[in-house]
């Protein structure tokens, strides 16, 4: 499975620290080897950088670790592949246009089986499940709000009927943002944590580095960050539960939903229905 990282801010923050230890998963710490990518949206776009070559071996990656890009969204992801070549097209995020905005998607996860038919206005450019996915979330939001871009809280509320039809057909966890805010879904293995004055210093699980975020920072900062495995050893994670559905903007909780998940139920009757393994899960 591949592993997700996501950032959003009250006020344009750096990820430098924490794509540093989220990278050493990419053949250090862990093996998830097969392609990177990262954007950092800047109001209505995004800058998208992505390679399919492993974040330690990418020179991109070592730009993005000594470069600090601030944004107040950001969305990372580190590959292992489990369908799809090891090619650019398939590498994470994935962008499209819709209402006049950059939105990006980063996925961990295997869906199986999951081709429902497209009305052609977003369409995969790889072959992956992931892309599939994206395009479909995008044309449901667009069947229910027409061209007229909907507030968040409404995009929200549909995604949250949305996403777990596409949750029925494997592992499905994601990060999504079209630069306003950063929606989150878990049916498997997600964490999240807010910082916030006044802040503390934080040590990196992957990496012996440490960084004082009170003497970086203003009480206005706040920082949500999300990613699959917690990056620090001195913070409080929160970890999803499955079939959580969690929306950030400014640095904030500001919706979160816990979606049924009938394949998920049948499982608690039926333990042989199961899709995914016991390592999937907390």
């Amino acid at each position: 499975m591949c592993q997700l990282l996501g950032m959003n801010c009250a006020t344009p923050t750096d990820i430098t620290f924490s794509f540093r230890g989220f990278s050493q998963r990419a053949g250090i710490t862990s093996d998830h080897c097969d392609g990177f990518g990262i954007a950092f949206f800047e109001d209505k776009a995004c800058r998208l950088f992505v390679d399919n070559q492993s974040a330690i071996k990418s020179p991109i990656a070592e730009l993005v670790r000594d470069y600090p890009i601030k944004s107040k969204n950001v969305v990372a992801h580190i590959r292992k592949a489990t369908q799809g070549k090891i090619t650019l097209e398939n590498s994470h995020p994935f962008v499209r246009e819709l209402w006049g905005r950059h939105w990006v998607f980063a996925h961990n996860g295997d869906l199986h089986g999951f081709q429902p038919e497209l009305t052609g206005r977003f369409t995969p450019v790889g072959n992956t499940d992931s892309e599939y996915a994206f395009c479909y979330l995008l044309d449901q939001l667009v069947q229910h709000f027409g061209y007229q871009p909907p507030a968040i809280l409404e995009v929200a509320q549909a995604l949250e009927k949305i996403v777990p039809k596409v949750a029925e057909y494997g592992t499905f966890n994601f990060c999504l943002s079209n630069g306003q805010a950063l929606f989150s879904y878990a049916t498997t293995k997600l964490h999240w944590l807010v910082r916030g004055y006044p802040f503390k210093p934080a040590h990196l699980i992957d990496l012996d580095v440490e960084v004082d975020f009170s003497t970086v920072t203003t009480p206005q900062d706040r920082v949500a960050v999300i990613t699959t495995e917690p990056l620090t050893q001195n913070e409080i994670w929160t970890a999803f539960r499955p079939g959580q559905f969690i929306v950030f903007q400014d640095g904030q909780n500001i919706y979160q939903a816990q979606t049924y998940i009938e394949r998920l139920q049948r499982e608690k009757l039926d333990p042989s229905l199961r899709r995914i393994t016991q390592a999937d899960m907390y």
